[in-house]
């Protein structure tokens, strides 16, 4: 860079500054700075043209006027001019005022983008430099339009000065980030590749950075880049320090660069090419063996650069997950940071080691490191690595020292921070539950647990040991006796006090053999502790008291006294005085047969994924609860590589692979007293009331006006012909349910058949509105669901029947309960039957079920999402398309049918702001396939790209069909 020579010191600038700084008062500054701008603004007003060195000083002066920060409007033209300027520091001062001063909408854009190209085809290095640090600090979308087509050339191009090429690079990089979509890829990435090669590694280290982030946007344009990467990579790593000795940090050679390389591999799956992945293998080996090596220097600085590169080496060994021998090295390597002095260091090794966990490489490995991170867990000051310690240890548990670690972890829970105890709860719960031999184990956790940290135990985890408890016979009986002995302390936590009383309300009569758990010493335990909770355990309480009279008749009269007091007949609370009124008359009128079949025993809930889970992630956030391994994912401890796990019998301990409908859990304090019929609790078809919609909406035509006002009224469609014969199937708003679930879904001057749907995980259920609309009866009404034999075995429907016969301007309801098997592509259509006139109707209309009404949204930072994306890289499970807008691309709009697709609209993710990124997970009963999709809008071509990645092909040409006709 040209030196500046004392001529440009500007002595007036320098007073300036003096003088602002000898103010005593904030009047003071302000003074002489309106002082300042009057001088400034008469000078640039004045009849005498500036010459540049003044021009230079004002603008200066004006610059450092709005850094103190005051508001500058004028002076802007002054410092558009100095651009054209051939002086070095004139120009220079101008392009810093425009990079602070200048916004993207400023009418002197067109004038700035002129003396930027004017200096990017002077050819001069040190103006090109100007120009390309200015598009980058500014990165509007303007200049990105103007210039992003011009950069990529500059980049590649033979002569150009490896100065300009790194200020090009990084230049470029800026824009991609900004404005991704007018950043074209074209010839010129296949040669900005080949940088990587280039003898200048200040040129290298810039490309690998635009390389890596272009990769991850487009990683078949660039996967040539993987051997490039891997040489220099290689060649670095087997280098001297003196070899490097201008890009060698503290005996480090190349730190930055060696960092930003093994990123980029990152991008990719392990090199398919033998001798390539050797290589790489090599290089990654020798990084774990200079880690071994004594330091050359004592300063951190030394430390930090090596380590730097050592962690980076052992995220691509995780990324790859595919050398067992590095794998076990790396963990070693981890270990060996467990204990270093540097917090830094052992919090990283945590976070790593919850990665290595989970490959099944390495997870032994991980856990002969088990009793140093017990150790940490006690003796650590940092609380983040404490955390981190519990992460580990949930990671590492399997069937072999799930009882250490789970004693370990509730040992530590008496002590650990608030910040952390219920995610600590939650995770305890979790593998209690999943590595239970038997299930007396499980019980006493669960009941230490709350005993250690009730505040902190949520209502999933004691509706979890409920469900656990009804479902297995053997346990009962000892259940009933520990929640006993527990609530016979003096002072016990409310959720042991829920726990207990819906136990013995189920099970008292297990134990009420002893004399010293008789029937009313059972009751008495639990009535004495009744005053002292609140009204929902107070409300569970009393449904325990009534199914206690059916257990025990010898009580009843007790019972009866308690449910008959003033207390409970005129309690302030409505809940808890209807259940003593509704209860005392049960007890009074029914009969006992009628009594037993009214309280009879919970019949087992459905087996499903633990809700405790579901809770873990939800508080963890979205790719920060270890997974774990699946493989080994089975309550007993076994290993079973099986994707598709055939139901076991009741015996066997509940699997928690599929609880994210958290409706058939014990609910007892809200429950109303009719729900304790064993006929509500256990509906006869299995897919009834999964979806918790015990209150149908009522009949009426009014509803159909109230359930249906989202449309307007459509078109009528012409009424089916007068015979049996072949019906067409009605699709004309079938496009319309794919982003929303309720709506009219055909009408003709006879019929409006309306929808209204809920989805949760793979079930379903459709309410399906029949109106009549004319004055006459439908007789012979009936209604079906036909699918495909393909689509049989993917999608079940379950249809309610319907009463055969519609009142004239009446409406009825039909209840459809769908469970989604597999992913599908078909649609099933439904069919209506009906009488008017003496004429037969025949109406077929394509039912609005479709792959994507079964996704749950998913939360993910933006790393965890890029991360996924790269991880889902196979070509087969990307699909692309590039279509016309069909509508106003308005992005409020745009918004709402990605929310109603299904997915999780994720903000910040995307550099563009400008584009819509989104992520969720397809529930099926025999898997789950995770999707990323990314929507990009040109406003002015009106056009959009929608990709879509899943991990089944299918399915992203499925989605991807779907959304792309909406807009």
């Amino acid at each position: 860079m040209p030196a500046v020579s004392k001529g440009d010191g500007m002595r007036g600038l320098a007073v300036f500054i003096s003088d602002i700084r000898n103010c005593k008062s904030k009047e003071a500054e302000v003074k002489r700075i309106n002082k300042e701008l009057a001088n400034i603004r008469s000078k640039f007003k004045g009849d005498k043209a500036l010459d540049g060195y003044s021009k230079k000083k004002y603008v200066c002066k004006l610059l450092f006027i709005f850094l103190l920060g005051h508001d500058i409007d004028f002076g802007h033209m002054e410092a558009v001019n100095l651009l054209s300027s051939n002086k070095y520091t004139e120009k220079q001062i101008g392009y810093l005022f425009i990079s602070v001063l200048v916004n993207s909408n400023s009418d002197l854009i067109s004038l700035i983008n002129n003396g930027i190209k004017n200096d990017l085809a002077s050819r001069n290095p040190t103006f090109m430099n100007l120009a390309l640090h200015c598009i980058a600090n500014v990165g509007s979308r303007e200049m990105a339009e103007a210039f992003a087509s011009q950069i990529p050339s500059i980049l590649v191009a033979g002569d150009t000065m490896d100065s300009v090429k790194q200020s090009a690079a990084l230049c470029l990089l800026r824009l991609n980030r900004t404005s991704p979509d007018l950043v074209p890829m074209g010839e010129w990435t296949a040669r900005v590749v080949h940088l990587l090669n280039d003898q200048h590694l200040g040129v290298v280290t810039a490309a690998t950075s635009l390389i890596t982030t272009l990769a991850q946007k487009s990683p078949e344009d660039f996967r040539t880049s993987i051997s490039l990467a891997v040489a220099r990579l290689s060649r670095i790593v087997t280098s001297a320090s003196i070899d490097l000795q201008d890009y060698t940090y503290y005996f480090v050679a190349a730190p930055w660069l060696s960092v930003k390389l093994l990123r980029l591999l990152q991008c990719y799956p392990p090199p398919e090419d033998a001798a390539l992945r050797s290589r790489l293998t090599e290089c990654l080996e020798t990084i774990l063996n200079k880690a071994q090596e004594p330091p050359k220097s004592k300063k951190v600085q030394h430390s930090n650069a090596k380590n730097a590169v050592l962690f980076e080496a052992i995220a691509l060994i995780i990324h790859h997950d595919s050398e067992p021998t590095l794998l076990v090295r790396a963990c070693n390597q981890l270990g060996q940071f467990l204990q270093h002095r540097e917090t830094n260091l052992r919090y990283l090794a945590l976070e790593s080691m919850c990665t290595l966990a989970s490959s099944e490489f390495s997870h032994e490995a991980v856990k002969t490191h088990i009793d140093t991170v017990i150790n940490a867990l006690k003796t650590e000051r940092d609380v983040s690595v404490r955390q981190r310690a519990v992460d580990l240890l949930y990671a590492m548990c399997d069937r072999s020292n799930s009882k250490q670690i789970v004693a370990e972890m509730l040992s530590y829970l008496e002590n650990a921070d608030y910040s952390i105890r219920e995610e600590i709860v939650l995770k305890v719960a979790i593998l209690a539950e999943k590595y239970a031999v038997d299930y007396t184990w499980y019980v006493d956790t669960i009941l230490n647990l709350i005993r250690i940290a009730g505040d902190h135990v949520s209502e999933e985890v004691w509706y979890r040991v409920i469900q656990i408890v009804i479902n297995q016979d053997d346990v009962q009986g000892y259940a009933a006796k520990t929640v006993f002995e527990a609530l016979q302390a003096p002072a016990c936590h409310e959720n042991l006090l829920k726990v207990g009383g819906y136990i013995l309300g189920e099970f008292g009569n297990l134990i009420a053999g002893d004399p010293r758990s008789s029937p009313l010493v059972q009751f008495n335990l639990l009535h004495s502790k009744f005053h002292l909770c609140s009204v929902p355990t107070r409300a569970l309480l009393l449904s325990a008291y009534i199914k206690f009279i059916n257990l025990f008749p010898e009580v009843k009269p007790t019972i009866q006294d308690v449910l008959r007091s003033d207390s409970q007949l005129r309690n302030a609370d409505v809940e808890l005085q209807q259940r003593a009124i509704e209860y005392l008359r049960l007890s009074c009128i029914a009969s006992t047969d009628i009594l037993a079949t009214v309280l009879e025993e919970m019949p087992p809930f459905p087996e499903r994924e633990s809700s405790i889970l579901a809770k873990l992630k939800k508080k963890k956030g979205p790719g920060k609860v270890p997974d774990m391994d699946e493989a080994r994912w089975n309550v007993n401890g076994n290993t079973e590589h099986s994707e598709n796990t055939e139901p076991t019998n009741k015996s066997s301990p509940p699997s928690l692979v599929a609880d994210l409908l958290p409706t058939n859990r014990p609910r007892p304090a809200s429950y109303s007293p009719t729900i304790l019929s064993a006929g509500n609790m256990a509906p006869s078809h299995p897919f009834t009331d999964l979806l918790n919609m015990n209150s149908s909406p009522a009949a009426g035509a009014s509803l159909l006006v109230d359930v249906l006002s989202d449309l307007s009224s459509p078109a009528p469609t012409p009424t089916t012909g007068p015979g049996p014969g072949p019906t067409d199937v009605c699709e004309e708003h079938f496009s319309r349910f794919v982003c929303k679930n309720n709506g009219v879904i055909f009408e003709n001057q006879l019929l409006q058949i309306g929808l209204k749907s809920e989805y949760r995980q793979n079930l379903g259920r459709i309410y399906v509105f029949y109106g009549n609309k004319t004055s006459s009866q439908f007789l012979s009404f009936s209604s079906s669901v036909t699918s495909s034999d393909t689509l049989k075995t993917q999608l079940n429907v379950h249809t309610m029947p319907v009463d055969p016969t519609v009142e004239g301007g009446a409406q009825l309801q039909q209840i459809l309960n769908i469970e989604c098997l597999s992913d599908f592509s078909d649609t099933p259509v439904l069919n209506v039957q009906f009488r008017y006139g003496g004429t037969l109707q025949n109406i077929a209309v394509k039912l609005p079920v479709m792959l994507n009404k079964f996704f749950q949204p998913t939360e993910m930072t933006s790393e965890d999402f890029f991360q996924r994306w790269k991880q889902l890289g196979v070509p087969q499970q990307e699909v692309q398309t590039i279509f016309k807008a069909q509508h106003p691309m308005d992005t409020d709009v745009t918004n709402a049918k990605i929310l109603g697709f299904g997915v999780a609209l994720l903000s910040g993710v995307d550099p563009n702001p400008a584009n819509f990124v989104g992520a969720g997970v397809i529930h099926t009963k025999n898997t789950q396939v995770g999707c990323l999709l990314r929507l990009e809008p040109n406003p002015q071509a009106e056009m959009y790209r929608l990709t879509l990645r899943t991990s089944r092909e299918s399915v992203s040409q499925r989605l991807c069909d779907l959304l792309s006709e909406q807009f």
